[in-house]
């Protein structure tokens, strides 16, 4: 019985030293890359959230450059509801007034706490003991209103106008994870309720990330047989949008936010 656990941890270990000697490449490749990561907020409330946290705790570890870009679309409804506030919706966007922007702002601003909460974690016996992770957030993106369109003023609804790139780089060469919500801000000091799909992307293509991923429900594109697709070019991605939008519209739109940074 003895000699049988002791093969079993013999075998435990090789594979383990396989797996590291076979990711070496990877990790080499990838140090110093710019990825900007993009989750909603249906993310934060999964129960497995925290493990997203540490994965992203290891990404930071191994040199990657991060951009971390949430969602609050779960959240605000939730704040609009417990204000019995009533939100239009046209075009696929919500339409937000001064009153309604309270709960949008709330919302980012809890999640925005709840994320650095669980990147201060250092307990010992854990995945990010030892891990020292400074996160900065602020008023990177400026924003512009979406206007008047098919006759519907949208308010407080925008547009991402512009990407303080340069104030990102430079936190990122210090060190430090970047957190963007889906809120921008005007020159004139407004707070515009943003599309966090438009933020990952423009921020992607604007700092000329090395990779815009998505995380979502959807567990990815399949084929015909029910097989995961791995790689796609951005023509091919038009019949899937065009399939998606009834049954997954967050995917449906994580997919055209991809063809629009390629």
């Amino acid at each position: 019985m003895a000699n049988q656990i002791t093969e079993i941890s013999q075998s435990s270990t090789q594979d383990y030293v396989h797996w590291f000697r076979h990711s070496a490449p990877y990790i080499n490749a990838h140090r110093h890359k710019t990825f900007v990561l993009m989750f909603g907020g249906e993310a934060v409330q999964h129960k497995n959230f925290q493990h997203i946290i540490h994965d992203i705790a290891l990404l930071h570890s191994l040199g990657i450059r991060l951009i971390l870009v949430h969602g609050a679309r779960p959240q605000i409804n939730q704040n609009l509801t417990v204000r019995n506030i009533e939100t239009p919706f046209h075009l696929i966007c919500l339409i937000f007034t001064r009153e309604s922007l309270r709960g949008v702002m709330n919302a980012v601003g809890s999640i925005r706490l709840e994320i650095e909460a669980l990147l201060s974690m250092g307990l010992a016996n854990s995945p990010m003991y030892g891990a020292r992770i400074d996160v900065v957030s602020g008023n990177f993106v400026t924003a512009k209103p979406y206007g008047i369109r098919d006759g519907v003023d949208f308010q407080l609804t925008g547009d991402v106008r512009s990407i303080d790139t340069d104030a990102i780089h430079r936190h990122l060469a210090n060190h430090n994870i970047v957190l963007l919500g889906p809120t921008g801000y005007s020159t004139t000091g407004e707070v515009f309720n943003l599309l966090a799909e438009e933020v990952a992307t423009k921020t992607a293509t604007m700092l000329k990330a090395d990779k815009l991923i998505f995380l979502g429900e959807q567990q990815g594109l399949m084929d015909a047989k029910q097989q995961l697709r791995r790689e796609h070019s951005p023509r091919q991605l038009d019949p899937y949008i065009q399939e998606y939008p009834n049954q997954s519209p967050e995917f449906a739109l994580h997919l055209k936010q991809s063809q629009k940074a390629t």
